[in-house]
């Protein structure tokens, strides 16, 4: 077990957090050696098994990102973009792999990420499943295969607490179909319709962002022409193929080079 690489998971209390530590307890190829909460939060100085409802554990959550990361080989982090941000700096003092899936990071997030990738391994995405890459690969090669007769729209659906719109996975598709077609998705992209908005813009690549309940999240990518419609349509029902996926991530990085990468690399695809 002393062989194993060591992981940490930001984000304890959250739906993901807590999926990914149950994975990695579940594990026989890692181990939980630190979890992490934000400063104030009531988990902090808890027994993070206790925290969770469960049996102690003998590992405490702690709010000292630092101290948490220099026992470890990988971090695993699901927060908000800020955290992420701090969290890459502190990583890669660690040369820690960090494995990113908090999705709404901002062009200056991104460069900041990148910054701190020059020192350590970093593999993002905006979703961490076989499926959705796979889903990824599929929708760039469609929409290199059909011309603009075909209007692209990505609809996609997620739980009532989710903070950002389009879907980090939302945008990956929308990326994958742009670079089928050989265009900036930032030219194309049309993120809202309301109102008298005239006739849709030939070329262009609708999102479509619905909210509700407890969806895990469901992306459908629509191909639409006159007289057919191709659909290619992705629908997670358990958070665990996310934590499987970056599981996974984190214990691929650990021979790589500093740089950053992402789950088309993981998985060879």
């Amino acid at each position: 077990m002393t062989d194993l690489p060591g992981i940490v998971v930001t984000g304890a209390s959250g739906r993901m957090g807590q999926m990914l530590i149950r994975t990695i307890l579940a594990s026989d190829k890692a181990k939980l050696v630190g979890v992490v909460e934000r400063a104030g939060h009531d988990w902090v100085g808890q027994d993070v098994g206790v925290a969770m409802g469960g049996a102690p554990l003998d590992l405490h959550v702690t709010d000292d990102a630092l101290e948490a990361f220099s026992k470890a080989q990988a971090i695993i982090d699901f927060t908000a973009p800020a955290a992420t941000v701090a969290f890459a700096g502190i990583a890669a003092q660690a040369r820690a792999v960090h494995v990113i899936g908090t999705t709404g990071l901002s062009d200056d997030d991104l460069a900041q990420i990148k910054a701190a990738a020059r020192h350590a391994v970093v593999v993002r995405a905006g979703n961490m499943s076989l499926g959705v890459n796979l889903l990824v690969q599929l929708t760039k090669k469609v929409a290199a295969a059909l011309d603009e007769d075909y209007d692209i729209e990505v609809i996609e659906a997620h739980h009532r607490h989710k903070v950002d719109a389009p879907s980090g996975t939302a945008l990956m598709l929308g990326e994958a179909a742009a670079e089928g077609r050989g265009v900036s998705l930032d030219a194309v992209s049309d993120r809202a319709r309301d109102g008298i908005t005239g006739a849709r813009e030939r070329g262009h690549i609708g999102f479509h962002a619905i909210r509700g309940g407890d969806i895990v999240g469901e992306h459908d990518v629509m191909f639409a022409a006159d007289g057919e419609r191709i659909i290619l349509r992705h629908v997670a029902s358990d958070r665990a193929v996310f934590a499987r996926g970056a599981l996974k991530a984190a214990l691929w990085g650990q021979d790589k080079k500093p740089g950053e990468y992402d789950m088309v690399d993981v998985l060879g695809l």
